[in-house]
C-alpha cells in the first residue's frame, strides 16, 4: 500500500484519471491519504478524513510512509482559521492556503505557518458562526472552499472547522447522527437534508433559529426552512422539498 500527503493549496479529486473529468471533491492542504492505485500519471485516492475516493495528478501530492501516514492519523485538531492565509516553504516562498486547511504536517513540509488555527473542538453553538464565514460563496460542484463550494462540502467543512467529522456527500451524511421527528425539535447546527422526486437525498444545509436556513445554492445563502422544505423568498416558491432533520452533535 502507497501514501500520499497533499503538499499544494487545493488540488481536485476527479471521477476518473484525465483532466477532463468531473471534479467530485477537493485535497486542501495537509491532507492524506492511502494510495489505492497508482498509474504513469494518476493515482486514485482514499482520503483519510473521511474515506473518500477519487483520482488525483501524481504531481500534485508527495508521498509518504505508512509510519508517517499513521502519525499523521494520531494527530489532534490542527486547521488553518483565516479565510485565506500563507506558510512559507522552505525557499523563503509563500503559498496560499484555504480555511481549514490541515496544518499537521507543517513540520513534515518544512513549512512555517503564523496565523491564526483552531486546535480544540468548539461548542455547538460555534457552527452557525462558522458557517457564516461562507456566506456568499459560489456553487461548485466538489467544491470546499470560500471561492466555490457544494452543499456537503459546506456542512462538512463547517463541521470540521469545529472539530467534528462529516462524510463528504450528502446522502452520506444523512446516516450519521439522530433523526429528528418534527422541525419543532431542532436546534441551530442541526442538519436538514433534503430529497428529488426519485427519494435520493441530494441536498444539505444547517438549521439557523427561527426557521432560517443556511445552505449552498448557487451560491451559500440563508432562507427559510419549515416542515415542507426550502422556501426561497426571492423566488417565491419552495426549492427543495424536506426529508429529515438529523443531529449531528
Amino acid at each position: 500500500m502507497l501514501y500520499g500527503i497533499c503538499n499544494l493549496s487545493i488540488v481536485p479529486l476527479r471521477f476518473e484519471p484525465n483532466d477532463p473529468s468531473e471534479m467530485v471533491s477537493q485535497v486542501l492542504y495537509g491532507e492524506h491519504f492511502k494510495v489505492l492505485e497508482k498509474r504513469k500519471k494518476w493515482s486514485r485516492i482514499r482520503l483519510a478524513f473521511d474515506t473518500y475516493e477519487g483520482w488525483i495528478d501524481n504531481k500534485q501530492y508527495i508521498e509518504v510512509t505508512e509510519d508517517q501516514y499513521k502519525q499523521f492519523n494520531t494527530k489532534s485538531l490542527d486547521v488553518s482559521a483565516d479565510l485565506i492565509d500563507f506558510v512559507s516553504c522552505e525557499d523563503n516562498q509563500l503559498m496560499p492556503i484555504a480555511l481549514g486547511s490541515s496544518l499537521g504536517a507543517l513540520d513534515f513540509f518544512k513549512h512555517q505557518y503564523d496565523g491564526n488555527r483552531i486546535t480544540e473542538i468548539q461548542s455547538k453553538e460555534k457552527l452557525i458562526e462558522t458557517a457564516y464565514l461562507f456566506l456568499n460563496a459560489p456553487y461548485l460542484w466538489g467544491g470546499k472552499t470560500n471561492f466555490g463550494i457544494d452543499c456537503s462540502g459546506f456542512t462538512q467543512m463547517v463541521y470540521k472547522l469545529n472539530g467534528y467529522k462529516l462524510l463528504r456527500d450528502a446522502s452520506l451524511q444523512a446516516t450519521q447522527g439522530d433523526p429528528l421527528s418534527f422541525i419543532e425539535e431542532s436546534e441551530p447546527g442541526d442538519l436538514a437534508f433534503f430529497d428529488n422526486e426519485e427519494g435520493a437525498i441530494t441536498h444539505v444545509g444547517i438549521i439557523m433559529k427561527d426557521n432560517y436556513i443556511i445552505h449552498a445554492h448557487g451560491k451559500v445563502r440563508v432562507d427559510r426552512i419549515d416542515h415542507t422544505g426550502i422556501f426561497n423568498g426571492e423566488k417565491r416558491l419552495y426549492t427543495h422539498k424536506l426529508r429529515v432533520i438529523k443531529r449531528i452533535v
